[in-house]
């Protein structure tokens, strides 16, 4: 099982094969374990949460898991990681 930290989730959906759809994405991705601010989730159930049903680039699958986590999984507001 891999883990990746929510900062670094491009890299692993940029090694996705584009265009994708919502379940393939969530297949290839369901063995890693994304690390967020609030505990971790599974990658792939997260995408399966996604609205779109494909995806033409990591970018746009990368907006997408970010509007489909709840606030506390991003950390808080204007909070950057290095500060403290």
């Amino acid at each position: 099982m891999e883990e990746v930290k929510l900062s670094r989730v491009e890299h692993a959906l940029s090694e996705l094969s584009y265009p994708i759809t919502r379940a393939d994405a969530a297949v290839e991705l369901n063995d890693v374990t994304l690390l967020l601010a609030d505990g971790e989730a599974n990658l792939g159930s997260l995408i399966e949460d996604t609205h779109s049903e494909e995806y033409d680039s990591a970018d746009q699958l990368e907006d997408s898991l970010y509007n489909a986590l709840p606030m506390e999984a991003v950390g808080e507001p204007y909070q950057s990681e290095g500060e403290g």
